[in-house]
């Protein structure tokens, strides 16, 4: 739940122009108020925004965006009893499917990710110990 929050929050950043959305604080402050037809119709205005900014603005957003999910992580993992949750759940999802946990840990596909696909199709045990080696790590 909390990935996909965050992953919303960086949508509204990312799309979000002056215009469309005056200040992202506010947008976090009203998030429950809003309704799902106001949430589509406020994700349509600001695609448009989006659509329409240079590609020096369109970089400049994605910059910022970036900093705020290394920041964002970084405030992750200050707070140890949910690191050890997710921990917890990611190493339970490494035994039963290494890649699938190597890739939530990893936020995405990457060469990890690759990795832990080839060695467990070779042999399940090394992918097994790969994603946690990754996981715990």
């Amino acid at each position: 739940m909390k990935k996909i929050c965050s992953f919303v929050f960086i949508l509204l950043i990312v799309f979000s122009a002056n215009a469309a959305i005056p200040s992202i604080s506010k947008v976090n402050d009203t998030t429950s108020t809003y309704t799902s037809k106001q949430d589509e119709k406020m994700v349509k205005d600001a695609m448009q925004a989006f659509s329409s900014l240079s590609k020096a603005e369109r970089k400049a957003r994605f910059g910022e965006v970036k900093s705020l999910v290394k920041n964002y992580r970084a405030q992750g993992l200050q707070d140890g009893a949910e690191v050890s949750t997710n921990t917890l759940l990611y190493a339970i999802l490494a035994i039963l499917l290494p890649p699938l946990a190597v890739g939530l840990h990893e936020g995405g596909i990457n060469n990890r990710f690759w990795i832990s696909v080839l060695l467990s199709l070779l042999f399940w045990l090394p992918g097994i110990i790969y994603a946690l080696i990754v996981v715990l790590t």
